[in-house]
């Protein structure tokens, strides 16, 4: 993975130096009776991060250069609100994630998204085709078809109640939306983009252990109920309120 942090050009302002970032915007208001000193560009940037779930260099390529640009001065300001700022320089995506300490009470900002047993088996479907995607060198490319066949394995045998399990999976594929893991590919209403962002927030250890307990219960998928919450999972998914996006 690249950890490469991109450098001012000679004779620019350096990345650490929030001063030298702001001097030639501090004077300038924004709008009536604005003291902030961050530059408008590098203010956008703050926001997004804050709405979540990340910053794309693909979605908002307006906004990437400006993150690597003022990294320091923004990572600063996050720790002032007890978030840290997680880049990933080579899927280019970037996010926020709560701070935790030992040795004090840290406010809670971001808000965590509860997910039910059948969200989180469409959320380690998309982070295996991720993983599959990344050894071919291709995009993470996934229909909606594919996405309802896959939960649908876990439909109890003789559901009496099938339109409930359609109306469950239906809203799992809406808040894989809403939590931008998946981004509508323009021009086709069933074909996603899984978001890289996925990789950053679930290890491959996480990822094989989960696996192994989705496994046992595909054997018997009768005796859960897809309502229920789902094997114990440390996640950072914080629930923004972005939705899906198209990409090209």
């Amino acid at each position: 993975m690249n950890s490469s942090i991109d450098r001012a050009e000679p004779g620019g302002p350096e990345a650490g130096d929030e001063h030298a970032v702001t001097a030639e915007n501090e004077a300038k208001a924004i709008f009536l009776g604005d003291t902030g000193t961050l530059p408008i560009d590098t203010r956008r940037v703050l926001v997004q991060l804050l709405l979540g779930p990340s910053v794309d260099a693909r979605r908002q390529s307006k906004l990437w250069p400006v993150l690597l640009r003022d990294e320091s001065v923004i990572r600063s300001r996050m720790h002032d609100l007890f978030l840290d700022l997680v880049i990933d320089h080579e899927q280019q995506v970037a996010f926020t994630r709560q701070v935790t300490s030992d040795d004090i009470d840290v406010p809670i900002l971001l808000r965590k998204a509860s997910l039910t047993f059948l969200e989180t088996t469409l959320l380690l479907f998309l982070r295996q085709r991720l993983t599959q995607a990344d050894a071919q060198g291709e995009r993470a490319v996934v229909s909606l078809s594919e996405m309802r066949e896959h939960m649908s394995v876990f439909e109890r045998d003789a559901n009496p109640d099938h339109a409930r399990f359609e109306r469950q999976v239906s809203n799992a594929v809406e808040k894989a939306k809403k939590l931008s893991l998946v981004q509508r590919i323009r021009g086709s209403d069933e074909r996603y983009e899984v978001s890289p962002t996925l990789k950053l927030l679930f290890s491959a250890e996480e990822i094989q252990g989960l696996t192994r307990s989705y496994a046992r219960l595909m054997r018997a998928p009768s005796a859960v109920d897809v309502g229920d919450d789902p094997p114990p999972l440390d996640d950072d998914l914080d629930d923004g309120d972005a939705e899906g996006e198209e990409l090209l």
